[in-house]
């Protein structure tokens, strides 16, 4: 799904902070964001943006108060957003960067992130404000491919076998993968890991009987702890580390235990690639390779399952 990014351009560094976030998605194959930074010297600017206004399916506006002062974001690129947004043939979705009157615009009529329309400035840790606007970004885009994906399933059923396969038909080149590519994809995938965990505690602690705590324990480990007090035995730890040197278990590899030392494990992901892509491939204590093709979030959504299982909480 094409994306078109609607910021000020005092707003860049939130621009280049959301770019990073959204890794995984156009990693998985299914954004592809564009803004104007994407116009090559001598284009036409208007015209340009004018072409991404009509072609983009989703619209994500970084909303602050020099988005709302800036008229060309306000008057042309927000205003044609949502009459596309109104006539049914995009989304938009706001992002509030920092506190501002939002709310006396007609993106009062939208459904804001990050979660409650808090300012990402306002969140301690901005990282999980930004975790919360990609995974939620995640949950549109999938839903928007999965009916579509039904509709052509069923609209293939009436064409004829050489039609179908071409309404099936998927094109994707072959590569290789040098260790510079394998080493941006561990720091992307360690990241992402990361901040799912840390998320995702915040969201727990509190819980009526549950607690929870996230520890940073240095840049290639965190630690996290969870205390069900509905359970005589309801505490779990686990420590993940991120390979920095030798191979152990993986090129991320965890422990269930409090401040596990980085020479032990009871189980890791390792980088794997096909002829197309990198993915991360789990595997288990007695060293088995269980053969799956894991982007970093749904690497870090089965540890996270597994983790609070062992606190006797049951995550779906």
């Amino acid at each position: 799904m094409k994306a078109f990014i609607s910021y000020s351009h005092r707003d860049v560094e939130a621009l280049n902070r959301l770019h990073v976030h959204l890794a995984m998605l156009r990693r998985d194959g299914l954004l592809e964001e564009w803004f104007d930074r994407d116009i090559l010297a001598g284009g036409h600017i208007d015209a340009e943006v004018a072409a991404e206004l009509e072609s983009s399916r989703i619209f994500l506006l970084l909303v602050s108060p020099d988005f709302l002062n800036s008229d060309y974001c306000y008057n042309t690129e927000m205003t044609r957003a949502l009459e596309r947004h109104r006539a049914g043939d995009a989304r938009v979705v706001p992002i509030i960067i920092e506190p501002c009157e939002w709310q006396s615009s007609p993106l009062r009529e939208l459904k804001a992130l990050p979660r409650d329309g808090k300012p990402v400035s306002d969140w301690t840790n901005q990282n999980n404000a930004y975790l919360n606007v990609t995974q939620e970004l995640r949950r549109i885009v999938e839903s928007e491919v999965k009916p579509k994906l039904s509709s052509n399933a069923a609209e293939a059923g009436a064409l004829s076998g050489v039609e179908e396969a071409s309404q099936a038909r998927r094109y994707r080149l072959k590569r290789d993968f040098d260790e510079i590519d394998r080493s941006e994809f561990l720091d992307t995938a360690f990241a992402t890991v990361r901040n799912y965990f840390e998320s995702a505690v915040a969201e727990l602690d509190g819980t009526e009987d549950l607690r929870a705590r996230f520890t940073a324990l240095s840049p290639t480990s965190f630690g996290c702890v969870i205390v069900n007090r509905g359970q005589a035995r309801g505490t779990a730890h686990i420590t993940v580390h991120r390979r920095s040197s030798g191979y152990v278990m993986g090129d991320i590899y965890y422990s269930f235990s409090e401040n596990a030392a980085p020479n032990t494990a009871n189980g890791g992901f390792s980088i794997e690639h096909d002829e197309f892509e990198l993915f991360l491939s789990s595997r288990d204590f007695g060293y088995h390779d269980r053969k799956e093709k894991l982007s970093a979030a749904a690497a870090a959504e089965s540890l996270w399952t597994e983790f609070v299982q062992k606190a006797g909480v049951v995550y779906d």
